[in-house]
């Protein structure tokens, strides 16, 4: 029987990404490799990490050693209250173990914004971590970049789940959207504005995925509940990764029905 190709398609969501993690985990527990990875933002991050050959538990593992005053250090404030992003990029050198996509052990997509002519840009050759580095330039909250003559931004503003980007590379297509849920935290339910800025981002996030999943649906899609937790809260990575074992355990099984599935035509 010819073995079935998996894609996965990692969203965007800050802090609550993380999960990711939990679900990469279930595949190699499974003994399972995606032959093409997509990302956007936080999952552009785990993608990449993930694709060089770094696995789920070691990537949790390198959590579990990131301190305090190495989280502060990639929280790099600009004076218009914007990250500038230079301590993220410092990290991912430190930690990725590639350079470019082409030293990656798995295909990989990473989607960004192309902030003036407003559309999706993929990377998926060249050097990886500037590439990276776009997906994650959160609008209100990290610093656009500039690649070439094009100013880049977050990928979630086109595509925050990209699963449609691989369609055509696989033949069980996950999608994993950990964009979360809100609910009002005070009496009067007003928010911040730093949490305006960043619900409103996720709000049309959800807009967009909601309109894509109206035309084509992943054969698997998550989205875990993981309430209240805000995109810059990476102290909370270890209820992040409690908050979705039950979605795991309904992955692990929805992944097994798919394995055993025949082979559709496309």
């Amino acid at each position: 029987m010819k073995k079935k190709r998996i894609g996965l398609a990692l969203g965007g969501g800050g802090a609550k990404g993380f999960c990711h993690i939990a679900f990469l985990k279930a595949l190699d527990e499974m003994g399972l490799k995606p032959v093409v990875i997509a990302g956007t933002s936080i999952g552009a991050i785990v993608g990449a990490f993930y694709a060089a050959g770094v696995s789920g538990a070691e990537m949790e593992d390198v959590l579990r050693q990131v301190r305090i005053k190495d989280a502060n250090r990639m929280v790099d404030f600009s004076g218009s209250l914007t990250l500038k992003g230079k301590g993220l990029e410092r990290f991912l050198y430190r930690l990725l173990p590639v350079r470019s996509f082409e030293e990656l052990k798995i295909p990989l997509k990473v989607v960004a914004t192309d902030f003036w002519r407003r559309r999706e840009v993929i990377f998926e050759k060249g050097e990886l971590i500037p590439a990276i580095r776009a997906s994650i330039s959160i609008p209100g909250l990290v610093k656009p970049v500039k690649i070439g003559d094009t100013v880049l931004v977050d990928g979630g503003a086109v595509n925050p789940v990209p699963y449609d980007t691989i369609r055509q590379e696989c033949d069980i297509l996950i999608a994993i959207n950990c964009t979360g849920s809100k609910t009002p935290l005070r009496q009067d339910n007003m928010p911040t504005l730093m949490e305006s800025i960043m619900s409103t981002f996720q709000i049309m996030q959800t807009s967009i995925v909601e309109h894509k999943l109206r035309i084509s649906q992943p054969d698997i899609y998550v989205k875990p509940e993981l309430k209240n937790i805000k995109a810059l809260e990476f102290y909370r990575y270890a209820e992040i990764m409690n908050g979705v074992k039950n979605d795991v355990k309904h992955f692990k099984d929805e992944v097994s029905k798919w394995i055993k599935r025949p082979l559709r035509i496309l």
